[in-house]
């Protein structure tokens, strides 16, 4: 049996009896977002801790739990913190928490993230929905022998971002008054900030946010056939496009900030998704 398939079956044989219900969407809640759980009526949780080889997440401020429960009548289950490739983990560990909740039963992925803005008609505290991606900076989490059960050797990335899902987000912004920009993300590897030379060349590629995370989830998703959404919360500006040093703690403050918008958005759309 494939290595990574034999780990996915392991870790989802050791906590089949404790999911206690089926998943419509699957949430992965990002910086500033892992509160999003109290807004939600929680069955029940499940620490990353108690799966069977699990990878559990070190970055500050990323919980490292399961949430199961109920967005209006949409059941859900949230990652409240993610596993990124720069903590160390191989990139088939990375995407097996998404691998492990479309074995729950999750048919719809809702990513989010923190990003660095590059479109110079950004600012910190907007939300950017994801019409594309470019994965070229991060491992292919496709690489190696292909796991027929899961997809395709050869999976199309025409459409990654479902546009039904992305009418539906649109809507929702439009009738809250929220600000929706709309946009290319690009994952590099971190944990590092991106240089100005790399910002500079990244926006001549036409990619409007950078971040950490988000599209190796998306790729591994789309190799089994899920329908995928992302919004990303514009943090700061990325390098060279201002005069503060980027950090850590002014993403997650940025973050924090626009929560009540975001939460907002996140929570109307899901309960349009059913």
């Amino acid at each position: 049996m494939n290595p990574a398939y034999e780990k996915l079956v392991n870790c989802y044989e050791s906590i089949r009896e404790k999911i206690p219900m089926i998943p419509k969407v699957a949430l992965v809640l990002g910086s500033g977002l892992g509160d999003y759980a109290n807004d939600i009526k929680v069955v029940s949780t499940l620490p990353y801790q108690e799966i069977e080889n699990f990878p559990v997440s070190t970055v500050p401020g990323h919980k490292g739990q399961f949430i199961f429960g109920y967005v209006d009548e949409v059941p859900v289950v949230c990652m409240q913190g993610r596993v990124h490739f720069y903590e160390g983990y191989p990139i088939t560990d990375v995407v097996l928490p998404i691998r492990l909740m479309k074995l729950m039963g999750a048919k719809i992925l809702f990513l989010t993230n923190a990003s660095g803005g590059i479109n110079l008609s950004f600012k910190a505290g907007d939300f950017m929905l994801l019409t594309d991606h470019i994965s070229t900076f991060a491992p292919n989490p496709l690489i190696g022998e292909n796991i027929d059960k899961l997809g395709t050797r050869f999976p199309d990335m025409s459409h990654v971002y479902d546009e039904r899902l992305n009418g539906v987000i649109r809507d929702v912004a439009r009738e809250n008054a929220i600000d929706l920009k709309e946009g290319v993300y690009a994952q590099l590897t971190g944990p590092s900030f991106e240089s100005p030379a790399e910002i500079r060349m990244l926006s001549k590629l036409g990619i409007d946010a950078v971040g950490m995370s988000t599209v190796v989830e998306a790729i591994a998703a789309n190799h089994m056939g899920m329908r995928i959404c992302a919004i990303s919360c514009v943090c700061n500006l990325a390098a060279g496009l201002s005069k503060n040093p980027l950090t850590h703690e002014e993403v997650q403050e940025a973050a924090n900030a626009a929560a009540p918008k975001f939460k907002k958005l996140l929570t109307e759309s899901i309960k349009r998704f059913a």
